[in-house]
This record gives C-alpha cells, structure tokens and sequence, in this order.
C-alpha cells in the first residue's frame, strides 16, 4: 500500500513538474501565427471601417530608394488627411491617450497630430517569423514573469500573450537586426530651444552573430551593447558598456563605465532603472531608453486590452537626411510638422510600482504596436498620482532589414516644460549598418579603454 501510494504520488509529482514547463500556448493555437494572424501575432485582418487595413506582408525591400544606408520615403507624396490640434482634440480624444491630450494642452499653438492614411508596413525575415512560432510553444515565464525559460529561439516572447507582462517581453525580444553600427544625437533644448547637440557611436551585438561568443556563458544574455559619447568635447571618451540578460534577476544587467577624466574602468550599477540616462541632463532614466528597457521586476503589469489609436508611424520624413536636426528641435516640442501618424491597434498595458519597490515612475501606461511589439507611447506618473512625462517612438519600418525602429524618441516633461530626443540619424555619415563583423572581445570591459582614448 505504502509503494502503490508513494508511486502515485511521485506519478503527480512529474505530471505537476510537466505542467510547469508546458509550452505557453498549444501546437493548435500557434497555427493562428501566419494564418487569422499574422506571423507576430497581431490581427491579420483590418478594422470594420476600413481605415486600418488588413495585414498583406508588410513592405518589400524595394519599396523605395536607398542611399547610403539612408531609406526612402514610399509615402512621400501623401497629405495628412486631417490635423489634429487642441481646438479640435475633443473629437478624437477616444483615440488619443491621456499623454498626447496633455501635450495639446501645454503647448496649444504648436503641438499638434497630422493623421495619414493607414499603411501596415512592417515585415520581418521568415527566420524571424519561425523563431516567434517556436517561442509561442515553447517560452515561459520565470522568477513571477521577471525571467524567461526555453526562450531558445531568440525573439518575441510572446506572440500570442496572455498577460501585461508578456507584452513588455515582446517589446524587449523584438527583432533589432544583426550586429549594427550607428551614429545618433540626442538634444535636450531649453524652454526657449537652444540646445547641445550629444553624438553617440552606438555599436549592439548579438551572441548568436557573434562567431566567438562561447553559447555557455552567453545563454543569459539577449545583446550586448556599447556607447560612446563623441560629442561634445567636453564628453568625448566616455564609453558605456552593458550586457541585456534574459533573467534579470539570476542575472542582474552588467554595466560599466569608462571616464576619459579618470582613466578607468569601473562598474555601473546605475546603468539600469531609474538611474540618470546618458548626457540628459536629467531629463530621462537609463529604462527610458528604447521607450522602456530592463528587468520588468519593479511593476506590476496589467494586461487593458486592444484599442484603436492614432500613433507615430512610418515617420520617413522624419528620419531622412535631407532634414536637420535644426529643423526638428524646436522650443517645447520637436516639430510636429515633420511626424507622421496613423490609426493603428494597439496593445495597452499598465505598469503600476510594487509596494517596496522603489522608482520615480509610481505608474507607466504603455502603448505597443500589434505589428511589430515595438513601443510608441507610454505617459509616467509620479508618486502623487500626477501625469509627469510622455513618451513618444516614431516608428518606421525597416523594409530592408525587417526591424521595427524609431526616426526619433521623445520624452516631455509636461511640468518643467522641456524634453529630451534622441536616436536621431539624420545628419550622420550614413545609416544604420547591419552585419558587422564584431567580436565577443569588442563588447568586454577591457575594450572601454581604447574606445574612449580622445
């Protein structure tokens, strides 16, 4: 009796261990990745109106000119088909979030929303799109969704998610490229828009494009990632290393500094959260990179739902060569004149900080894109329960790469009245450069030193 009750209980033993580690969706309900649903999980079909069309496969590589790595704009000859403003926000504001209402508010005679018709452009490489249907079946959550177990295939999480946090995964493992080179500014104007323009050399590895890269000690790691401030000379030389983990919490970010004034390397604990992001003069947090990043540990996710909403996308104009960086920073806001954006859905999710946790950001009420997970607004609340900052991505999508990336990012502090951007390319030598032939070594502490010799 004792053997048959220990053998059954070890029997429900295994069969409670299986179903821990059971695929996050069935076999059955992947089959939807490519079919009513496009291969990332986003609707395939359009909204009953018309005004968001169906999903089609995104642009082709030659759907416009490229120069220099530069890409063209397909849309270059459409109009706004009308003009959001402060006078007329009231009309639209069901398809507005809090943020945007308050920055028509601020700033009423400038701030305003050009809508265009509604193109669903993004593609991604089929590889991506096979990695996302083995992640549905195979990724789960870890340490209270803070980590990710059997996320072997490198990318986007959680096509089909079933939780606020699961969504956040999907934004952070979306696919970035290869390898890539980059040189971008950041400018944080004052009010009245005089500005110092901050230039970055911005390099990003992948352990699986990284031919030397040991799979052993690389497992826990999603990318590596290394900025260096080459302008101002005041800031030239210094050189920002960290290495992104999938469990923050076994493995928290690894981060270090190099000070050209001190001549070494240390640690950076600071590189994370809410510490001070780069040369804004405290404008944004390290985590207001990318419109969020980092261990999603301190909040508390809620998962609101789809909605329909007017957001920034295939900001083309925005991101072209031909325009200055003059041209886009004006006093209070960049110019709006230069942004593009559409009626999309949007997945919304509530980030509300864990009692004991600590963060400036009480509250982050987050917008992605059902496309390609990429953030596009997302509106922070302080303690008080105040609306503090909003953040803006300008999407466009790399036809030529199959990324979702941003013309520029915009974080506005609605109550100092200023704002940081960054990510900008315009006036850089050439665009992004993806393949590069880097190695494990370039992205090791040691290598800080000769990156920040001026």
């Amino acid at each position: 009796m004792k053997n048959t009750i220990l053998m059954k209980t070890g029997a429900l033993a295994l069969t409670l261990l299986a179903s821990s580690v059971m695929a996050a969706v069935s076999p059955q309900e992947a089959e939807q990745l490519g079919s009513s649903l496009t291969p990332l999980g986003a609707q395939k079909a359009g909204n009953a109106d018309g005004s968001i069309p169906a999903w089609t496969g995104g642009l082709k590589a030659d759907a416009a000119p490229v120069q220099n790595s530069f890409l063209g704009d397909p849309f270059a000859n459409e109009k706004p088909q009308f003009v959001i403003t402060a006078a007329n926000a009231e009309q639209y504001k069901d398809k507005l979030t809090p943020g945007q209402l308050a920055l028509l508010k601020r700033y009423p005679d400038s701030y305003r929303i050009p809508v265009y018709p509604s193109h669903r452009t993004f593609s991604a490489p089929q590889r991506i799109y096979d990695a996302a249907k083995t992640s549905a079946q195979t990724t789960q959550l870890i340490n209270d969704g803070n980590g990710l177990s059997n996320f072997t295939s490198h990318y986007y999480a959680f096509p089909i998610p079933k939780s606020g946090v699961e969504v956040v995964w999907n934004h952070e493992t979306r696919y970035r490229g290869t390898n890539y080179l980059r040189y971008s500014a950041q400018a944080v104007p004052q009010a009245k828009g005089d500005y110092v323009q901050v230039g970055f050399r911005e390099t990003m590895g992948m352990p699986q494009y990284l031919a030397d890269s040991d799979p052993a000690q690389t497992a826990n790691i999603l990318f590596l990632y290394k900025q260096e401030i080459i302008a101002p000379a005041r800031l030239t030389g210094t050189v920002n290393l960290a290495y992104e983990t999938i469990d923050q919490l076994k493995d928290p970010r690894q981060a270090w500094t190099y000070n050209a004034g001190q001549r070494r390397v240390r640690r950076a604990p600071e590189i994370a959260y809410d510490g001070p992001g780069t040369a804004a003069d405290g404008m944004r947090t390290t985590d207001n990179t990318d419109l969020y990043n980092g261990s999603p540990d301190r909040y508390t996710w809620k998962l609101i739902g789809k909605k329909e909403m007017y957001i920034p996308y295939n900001n083309y104009r925005l991101w072209s060569p031909s325009v200055k960086y003059a041209d886009i920073i004006k006093p209070g806001h960049i110019n709006q004149d230069l942004t593009r954006y559409e009626l999309h859905r949007v997945w919304e999710v509530e980030g509300t900080l864990k009692p004991g946790e600590r963060h400036i950001y009480a509250k982050r009420h987050m917008y992605f894109d059902e496309d390609s997970w990429a953030l596009v607004e997302v509106d922070h609340y302080d303690s008080r329960g105040q609306l503090w900052r909003v953040a803006e991505g300008h999407l466009v999508s790399d036809y030529q790469q199959g990324i979702a990336s941003y013309a520029a990012q915009t974080l506005y502090d609605l109550i100092a009245g200023r704002y940081v951007v960054l990510g900008m390319i315009n006036e850089s030598k050439h665009g992004t450069l993806y393949d590069q032939k880097f190695s494990i070594n370039d992205f090791k502490p040691a290598a800080l030193r000769n990156a920040g010799i001026r």
